[in-house]
């Protein structure tokens, strides 16, 4: 998998830009591309004095080092500079209803090992979090890195949390999490930076940064144990005042007026077209499936009514993007979670809903497809999040007074 280097957009000469600090300039390396120091004195029109003093700083620290020569127009060839992503490792992880995946990766985003477990978020946050830190310790470990090499870890939830803190704000599935000092409970083990975020908002993240680094405006949706979506506006993250910004599992489908939800309302697209939700209405029909996972299994073998339930549940979670294409204008819908496994079965039914419900000039040039980074779009996403915070002009400052 290729690191996500390039999804960092470069800051153009005459911007406007400051280069008042060495965290400012090194921004301008963050592609991946590698400068003289005489180009990057032209690009920011700073002394070369100053610009050799801020890139001694930068190599100091590790951010950046040599990358092979320019070509030289008389005399000996200027050396050229990068970013050095491999400096320091970031830790990831992606926690579901049932499932956790954690990675760990370098700061440009490649994913250098990973391990997988099964869990269950109902059993509280002291035993999902002891699971998490244990897995980090293991992939330190697996890949020779020390604990002094840690950037951060950025973790994905299942539910609401004040980003800010990373605390879980009243997660319907979690009990037990609401309020809990999450990055205060890792820091006892790992003595870094902490990022907390929702799930489907870091998975957001990963895919935009994976495979849509250009768009702007992005919706990711998460169908699996529960229905979520991630929104991308005007390249930025929308997260919503108090962190609930894309809860569309709890928006009202017509259909479901006599479902109950398990958050207390009727009609709720979660309560019809999650995995679960799915699941427990084949079985009302006469055919037994406990889990999401078992409608999945018996629409790969062919079953016509798991089948059917499949594309009505993309009907349903279309239902509700055709009013979010309508609101927010999208230029790309992303489709992940563990029902998308079933492919085009889900995404007829969406695709079918959202073509004929919304506006044709906010679906012109929409598109809707399936996640390309699929169950790693979180933990790259977890990955993204600590990155950006941490290769920040104020904390790249922060970190070169750390070392001075």
């Amino acid at each position: 998998m290729p690191p996500l280097t390039g999804a960092w957009p470069a800051v153009p000469a005459g911007s406007g830009t400051s280069f008042s600090r060495a965290g400012d300039l090194f921004q301008l390396l963050r592609d991946g591309h590698a400068r003289t120091r005489a180009e990057l004195a032209e690009i920011t029109g700073l002394a070369r004095s100053t610009v050799a003093s801020r890139i001694d700083a930068l190599a100091a620290s590790g951010l950046i080092g040599p990358a092979g020569e320019a070509v030289s127009s008389g005399g000996r060839p200027p050396s050229r500079l990068a970013f050095q992503p491999t400096a320091r490792v970031v830790l990831a992880a992606d926690i579901g209803a049932t499932h956790m995946l954690v990675a760990l990766t370098d700061l440009g985003g490649r994913v250098l090992c990973e391990s997988r477990a099964s869990i269950e978020i109902s059993a509280g946050p002291q035993t999902v979090l002891d699971l998490v830190v244990a897995d980090c310790g293991k992939l330190l470990a697996q890949a020779g890195r020390q604990g002094r090499e840690l950037a951060g870890i950025g973790i994905g939830l299942p539910g609401p949390v004040e980003h800010s803190t990373g605390r879980p704000a009243n997660p319907p599935i979690m009990p037990g999490w609401d309020g809990f000092d999450v990055p205060g409970n890792v820091q006892r083990s790992f003595a870094t930076e902490v990022l907390v975020d929702n799930d489907v908002n870091i998975m957001a993240l990963g895919e935009r940064a994976m495979y849509w680094p250009h768009a702007q405006d992005l919706l990711f949706v998460k169908v699996a144990t529960g229905i979520g979506a991630g929104l991308i506006s005007g390249g930025l993250l929308q997260r919503g005042s108090d962190g609930t910004a894309g809860d569309i599992g709890h928006v009202r489908v017509p259909r479901g007026n006599d479902v109950l939800c398990r958050c207390g309302n009727y009609g709720c697209l979660e309560a019809l077209a999650s995995g679960p939700a799915v699941a427990a209405a084949l079985t009302a029909g006469g055919i037994p499936a406990a889990t999401g996972e078992d409608v999945l299994e018996l629409a790969h073998r062919g079953s016509l009514p798991a089948i059917a339930a499949m594309r009505q549940a993309g009907r349903d979670v279309g239902d509700v993007l055709a009013s979010c294409v309508n609101l927010l204008n999208p230029s790309i819908i992303v489709i992940g979670g563990g029902l998308l496994t079933a492919g085009d079965y889900l995404m007829a039914g969406v695709r079918e809903i959202v073509y004929q419900r919304s506006l044709p000039l906010a679906t012109a040039r929409l598109r809707i497809v399936q996640s390309m980074a699929a169950d790693q779009a979180g933990v790259l996403g977890a990955s993204r999040m600590v990155i950006d915070h941490v290769l920040a002009p104020a904390s790249v400052e922060a970190l070169l007074l750390r070392q001075a």
